[in-house]
């Protein structure tokens, strides 16, 4: 699971003009997910389900 300023770099995710993430593969918003048994919150995409860590 990569982190979410790496996808950026990378341009596995973008974000619109409201600032909100996007899975650029599928052109969806990215929901939260509050995992306890991770560091951070994970960020996944709905419609593939890949997921990536935002640090804090």
């Amino acid at each position: 699971m990569d982190s979410v300023r790496r996808a950026l770099r990378e341009g596995e995710i973008s974000k619109d003009m409201y600032e909100r993430l996007e899975c650029v593969e599928c052109e969806e918003q990215l929901v939260t997910k509050n995992e306890p048994d991770e560091v951070g919150t994970v960020r996944a995409c709905p419609e593939c389900g890949t997921k990536w860590r935002q640090l804090p």
